[in-house]
């Protein structure tokens, strides 16, 4: 048996090489322009298969202060102004319980000491506070109550320069250590020179090995596609759920364990205090309520350049030449929506001169060929592809799925050298495991009635009507739209390096963090394409 699983993991330790020699040729990583690809699977390696275990969070939180209101879950965010950039922070622990007495907002001061990295932190900003409440149904004794959200919003920035800050009250005194951070160089003439791209991350030892390898990589930018702590999957006493044995069975809500997103926002801090990130809702955020508010404990505890908007849940933001589109897939999306006729405008009044790419995020992915979550999303696909096409989006990031997958440039499932590249990076840790099947090996295919959108209704499923698949459901092979699957643990890094091309590399967790997997350039052709 061990000479058995000796074999296998030399069988895929030269599959690995194999790809690294098909991707990199004389020290160059192929380009969309050599395009499309033929569908590569990597094989499973079963060695890093087998249950995931969470960080024992509630015998020794991470990052616990040890100072009463000493800031934590110390996060950066952009805001729709180049020069100005968010700091959030919480202080005081939070409560559970129906007889508490919620912290008062206005008992700490929100102050951001700030300065030109080693020229001093003679400059103050003061921002806001408040707390959120978790409330459960049928009197459950576990109500949450937070601490102290602080948010402030710091001005006048320089681009593309390296602060310093430190965050708190300083009359207490209860001030943070000293964090730094570059912020994003000027539309038009740079970019971020790593931005960093994660989803389903959760508070395992996975996420510790994803979150590690990402900051050692030392990303300037880091968007993080959906399903964020995974609170809702833990019962209200904090343990893991079990559905059929929660405290209340009978009702349409889930039980959600808010510490959890505390927890989380400690382990977070290593990289969310010096890089900013921005955030897009997942199906796990949602937390619905019992007088039905949803996402709360996500509208709180980000900050987001939602003025545009008017949402939190969808908005827009530059970082540098990138013009990035968030958009919400558990909120109205069809054609008469708001967020639809925000898009509209968001995408009439990008101007491609001052920001060449166009790169749109969302949680669920519209081009993934794995079994989980397959054509999920058919009814936004529906709605949205079209403008987004006619506006030239150059690259498509999503979470959902727990695994790895790029597309050949696709547009309507059929191969177009100006669609977007689609990219599902949903397997940063999760509290749940890899997945494994695809929807075209046999027996997997999913009859299209049983894929409705859960949260907006209907049924956009159809069995394609021409192409290799026509008349059915699923392709019985690896689609030609697939560029390549992998089942691992990991996050991407996307290095834009002029007006036309972007570097784009998957990382996987069991390879040394400078080592990259899948490669490649890809390259925008304005003068051919729609923009």
């Amino acid at each position: 048996m061990v000479l058995a699983m000796e074999s296998l993991n030399r069988l895929l330790h030269c599959w690995i090489l194999l790809i690294s020699l098909l991707f990199v040729v004389n020290g160059q990583f192929p380009s969309t322009l050599e395009g499309p690809f033929k569908p590569v699977t990597v094989p499973v390696n079963y060695s890093i298969i087998g249950q995931v275990t969470s960080l024992p969070v509630n015998d020794n939180p991470p990052l616990s202060p040890e100072i009463e209101f000493q800031p934590q879950q110390i996060s950066l965010s952009l805001s729709s102004d180049l020069s100005s950039v968010w700091v959030s922070w919480i202080t005081g622990e939070y409560q559970i319980g129906d007889d508490i007495e919620p912290l008062d907002p206005q008992s700490v001061a929100s102050v951001v000491q700030y300065g030109v990295y080693k020229s001093g932190r003679n400059n103050l900003a003061a921002g806001s506070s408040f707390i959120y409440s978790q409330q459960y149904p049928n009197e459950d004794p576990n109500n949450y109550t937070s601490g102290i959200i602080h948010r402030v919003l710091v001005t006048g920035l320089d681009p593309d320069t390296m602060y310093e800050y430190q965050c708190g009250d300083p009359s207490i005194p209860a001030m943070s250590e000293v964090h730094y951070f570059r912020t994003m160089p000027s539309p038009s003439k740079d970019y971020p020179s790593r931005v960093a791209v994660v989803g389903g991350l959760g508070l395992t030892y996975n996420t510790s090995t994803t979150i590690s390898h990402m900051a050692a990589n030392h990303p300037d930018l880091a968007l993080l596609v959906g399903d964020l702590s995974f609170a809702d999957l833990y019962c209200t006493n904090g343990t893991l759920c079990d559905f059929q044995n929660c405290s209340f069975p009978q009702s349409p809500l889930q039980e959600t364990y808010q510490p959890r997103w505390d927890h989380w926002g400690r382990f977070m801090q290593i990289l969310t205090a010096t890089v900013p990130t921005m955030v897009i809702e997942g199906d796990h955020e949602i937390e619905k309520q019992a007088d039905d508010p949803t996402f709360t404990a996500y509208n709180y505890r980000f900050a987001f350049p939602s003025d545009e908007s008017g949402s939190t849940l969808y908005y827009s933001f530059n970082a540098g030449g990138i013009h990035f589109v968030m958009l919400g897939a558990y909120v109205p999306y069809d054609k008469s929506s708001d967020q639809y006729k925000w898009l509209e405008r968001d995408l009439f009044n990008v101007n491609r001169s001052v920001t060449p790419w166009l790169v749109a995020a969302w949680h669920p992915p519209w081009y993934s060929t794995y079994k989980d979550h397959y054509r999920e999303a058919e009814c936004m696909r529906v709605e949205m592809e079209e403008l987004l096409y006619k506006h030239g989006v150059d690259i498509v990031f999503n979470g959902h799925v727990n695994a790895y997958e790029r597309s050949n440039r696709v547009y309507n499932y059929t191969l177009d050298p100006c669609g977007p590249v689609h990219i599902t990076v949903g397997s940063g840790g999760n509290e749940m495991n890899l997945t494994l099947e695809h929807a075209d090996e046999p027996g997997n295919c999913p009859d299209p009635s049983n894929t409705p959108d859960r949260f907006m209704g209907g049924s956009c499923g159809f069995n394609f009507t021409s192409g290799p698949a026509a008349g059915n459901f699923c392709w019985n092979e690896q689609p030609e739209y697939s560029a390549y699957r992998e089942s691992s643990f990991g996050y991407g890094i996307l290095e834009v390096k002029n007006q036309t091309h972007a570097l784009w590399m998957w990382y996987r967790n069991q390879d040394r963090y400078s080592v990259g997997t899948d490669g490649i350039y890809i390259v925008r052709q304005p003068d051919r394409c729609p923009s």
